[in-house]
């Protein structure tokens, strides 16, 4: 339908009304989707009549949610009071970004409730959108799904904001029927309908919070109900982490080691005829191996044979003895192996020590070496690894993306192993946030966090990025699983594109986390990638 509607800039072309008129106390609000004129661009034109004083209190909301990034709500562009009455040029009008997605009312209305993971991270983005204008001083009001909507890549965003009226406890108890809604499909409108049970208490208990009016017993703030939503471990993999019955989230490379346990001991062992292990009970003596036949051997004393005897049958928990052939295979194979490791050991001293004495005499040679001390007489560096070059690169055992502020949504995960995979051609990147560089007010930060395999010596590390004017940390110490405070920033940089990063001084660490704090602009957001990284020794 075109707008016939007067009293607005020639900048703002009316060109579908997108909602029913909506009744206030102090007047009419129309909502159209309209044409920016100036910056070719759709745009959301909310427009209250009569203008003037009328719909002074409601511009002077838009005017305060104007100063808010955040991508749950919709970003106010433009307000004006007018002049009131019927006078050209009076009318008042708000001009929020345009949000294209799916309305969750549409959503639920054709698929039925969300899961509840889906669930849990819609509610908690406009809880947080919804904090951030609670600490502004703003009530956003209007939190119904017909105003919600679902955009692409996860994220939500919320129309017509600021709403006509509203208040703190009004948004709170809207968060709680709309987590509700997304879990039943219920409105309490609806009278004919009756609502599927939440199966989770914990998410019943927090709708019947966020509506209760009880301040012993009431939410808060938004802001509780947000940190009550993301307070769970990210979502189990697999069977495996399924089973574990704490919720511990293992790094990937940690993960993928256990995996590969589980599932060779699903498997089973090749042989059909192989014997399983023997368990050992926790107050018994081993078996002892056979004796092979013709083979002389001292009797047990008679006070040991009722010790040494195991029963037949052991109860499930306790272990089976190992059979006669299993004993006797162990000693067929096991000695000649043995045999075969010493005789190695004695050529490998024979050819280190002898022969090369007699080489060396045989060459005009005088001087016979000294007899060598045992290994970590004099040495205390004896036996151990030998250092890494000063200056070359230190290997990585494994990285994994370290996302303690997270949702639970992978971070390209899969990526990370090409930040080591000596090609500056791939690379891992962050996931595209929309608002601002800052992660779109969704969360401090992310990064990757590499594993040396043992305490090393780092001086600092060597990055490679496709998107220079990203800013990072790289951090030392702390664990995969442990928070962001247990690192220590070495070093802080804004990327160039290729950058030696060099800590002030040298630190002795397992861990090294490059920790981005800000994004660079791309399409349709803001991002950051890593391409190379290489972890320096110190000299």
């Amino acid at each position: 339908m075109t707008s016939t509607i007067t009293g607005l800039p020639d900048r703002y072309r009316p060109l579908d009304q997108v909602a029913p008129d909506e009744q206030t106390p102090t007047g009419v609000i129309r909502s159209w989707r309209a044409r920016d004129r100036v910056l070719n661009r759709d745009v959301a034109l909310r427009v209250h009549s009569p203008g003037g004083p009328a719909a002074r209190e409601w511009i002077t909301r838009a005017l305060t949610a104007g100063g808010l990034a955040t991508p749950a709500l919709a970003m106010v562009y433009d307000a004006a009071e007018g002049t009131g009455g019927t006078e050209p040029g009076g009318a008042a009008y708000v001009v929020n970004e345009w949000i294209d997605g799916v309305r969750l009312a549409d959503r639920l209305a054709a698929d039925g409730p969300l899961p509840e993971r889906e669930a849990r991270a819609v509610v908690r983005r406009l809880a947080e959108g919804v904090a951030e204008a609670h600490r502004a001083g703003l009530a956003v009001g209007g939190l119904t799904a017909d105003h919600v909507v679902l955009r692409s890549g996860g994220l939500v965003g919320l129309l017509s904001v600021p709403a006509a009226t509203g208040s703190v406890p009004e948004d709170i108890a809207a968060l709680g029927a709309l987590l509700e809604l997304c879990l039943t499909g219920y409105r309490a409108a609806q009278p004919d309908a009756r609502p599927a049970p939440i199966t989770d208490p914990d998410l019943a208990a927090l709708v019947r919070r966020a509506r209760s009016t009880d301040p012993a017993t009431g939410l808060s703030s938004a802001a509780a109900m947000a940190a009550l939503l993301a307070d769970r471990g990210r979502p189990s993999t697999g069977p495996q982490e399924a089973a574990r019955p704490d919720p511990v989230s293992d790094s990937g490379w940690m993960r993928r080691l256990r995996d590969r346990r589980d599932l060779a001991e699903a498997e089973g062992p090749d042989d059909a005829g192989e014997q399983a292990p023997v368990r050992m009970r926790r107050t018994g003596l081993p078996p002892v191996p056979g004796v092979s036949p013709g083979a002389s051997a001292t009797p047990a004393p008679a006070d040991a044979e009722e010790e040494l005897d195991w029963p037949d049958s052991l109860p499930e928990d306790d272990a089976a003895d190992e059979p006669p052939a299993a004993r006797r295979r162990l000693a067929l194979v096991g000695l000649p192996l043995l045999a075969l490791a010493l005789v190695a050991a004695i050529g490998w001293w024979f050819g280190s020590n002898v022969l090369s004495v007699a080489s060396s005499v045989d060459s005009g040679g005088t001087t016979v070496p000294a007899p060598s001390a045992p290994a970590g007489a004099d040495d205390p560096a004896a036996g151990e690894e030998p250092a890494p070059d000063p200056g070359g690169p230190l290997a990585v055992a494994g990285a994994d993306v370290f996302d303690p502020f997270g949702d639970g949504e992978p971070e390209n995960d899969d990526d990370v192993p090409l930040t080591t995979d000596g090609d500056p051609a791939t690379a891992w990147s962050t996931l595209t946030y929309r608002g601002t560089a800052e992660f779109g007010n969704l969360k401090p930060g992310v990064g990757i966090v590499y594993d040396l395999g043992s305490e090393q010596s780092v001086a600092g590390v060597q990055l490679r990025t496709g998107t220079p004017g990203a800013t990072v940390e790289v951090r030392t110490g702390g664990t995969p699983d442990g928070d962001l405070a247990a690192f220590d920033v070495a070093a802080t940089t804004e990327l160039t594109g290729e950058d030696e990063v060099t800590f002030d001084a040298p630190a002795t660490t397992r861990y090294v986390l490059v920790w981005f704090t800000s994004l660079v602009p791309v399409d349709d957001g803001f991002a950051a990638d890593l391409a190379e990284v290489t972890v320096s020794a110190a000299s």
